[in-house]
């Protein structure tokens, strides 16, 4: 029987977590497009060291995990020209509703934010479509 769906769990777990020690630490919700604008743009420079901490380990921990991880395939596209665009429309999408899926998805419905539910349901709702357009109709990805 696969067990691949643990995964998911646990990923949904440490992110969970990671947004509430957020929170609790430092009063303030753990959007990702925030904390990474905010040394992009120069607004967070009073809190630049807890943002760096906070990117730091969004990139190590999967590599301490590596050791428990078996060979999955992603199903991403191996074209870059379309990774390149992916990234650069979800990064336009997190600038347009205000905040991206750590943010509205995981702190926003957890705190029953209406804004927050909103912004979730719109980007997947456009995940989706995106999906639709560019697998099922262009045959693109």
């Amino acid at each position: 029987m696969p067990v691949d769906w643990i995964w998911g769990l646990i990923g949904g777990l440490l992110i969970g977590t990671g947004g509430a020690v957020y929170l609790l630490a430092n009063g303030r919700i753990m959007g990702a497009s925030g904390i990474i604008g905010g040394l992009v743009d120069g607004t967070g420079r009073n809190t630049a060291a807890e943002r760096l901490i906070f990117l730091a380990g969004v990139f190590l921990l999967p590599i301490v995990l590596n050791p428990f991880y078996r060979p999955f395939s992603t199903h991403a596209s191996e074209n870059i020209a379309v990774l390149i665009a992916a990234g650069l429309l979800v990064g336009v999408g997190t600038r347009i509703a205000n905040g991206c899926t750590s943010g509205h998805g995981v702190c926003g419905i957890s705190r029953l934010s209406l804004r927050g539910m909103v912004a979730t349901v719109f980007y997947i709702m456009a995940g989706g479509l995106t999906v639709v357009l560019f697998r099922h109709i262009l045959g693109v990805i």
